[in-house]
């Protein structure tokens, strides 16, 4: 028999990312590297571990994230929100512990478009009167 894997899927900006967690002993890996060298930041290990520290299982599993697209700022957003959904499939009730610490909102927020005429989406060009 094999262990149960739960699943779950994270985006952010232009990041896609998929979580697979099995029980085991807190080893996550992100496209097959340890995650504390793919996303060579603190700060960003940090926001992946967020949800596991909410719920106080960081030991608890074993995750193997595939991600892809965009910054590393994006993908960590991305690996927190599939890891939070995840762990929806172990136990409903960390809904209300996750949802208070805002882990399951999707971040809408997304690069502006340039518009025609313009230099940027919001910048102009330089304007004179005469």
């Amino acid at each position: 028999m094999s262990e149960a894997t739960y699943y779950g899927t994270g985006r952010r900006k232009r990041s896609t990312a998929r979580v697979f967690m099995v029980p085991g002993k807190g080893d996550i890996t992100v496209n097959g590297k340890p995650f504390r060298d793919y996303l060579c930041r603190a700060t960003l290990a940090t926001v992946v571990m967020q949800p596991l520290a909410a719920i106080e299982g960081e030991k608890d599993y074993n995750i193997k994230v595939n991600v892809q697209g965009g910054g590393l700022t994006g993908q960590a957003g991305a690996i927190r929100l599939g890891i939070a959904r995840a762990l929806l499939g172990v136990n409903d009730d960390y809904r209300s512990i996750l949802k208070e610490k805002g882990f399951l909102t999707r971040d809408a927020r997304k690069v502006e478009r340039k518009k025609p005429g313009q230099p940027g989406a919001r910048k102009n060009f330089q304007f004179s009167k005469r």
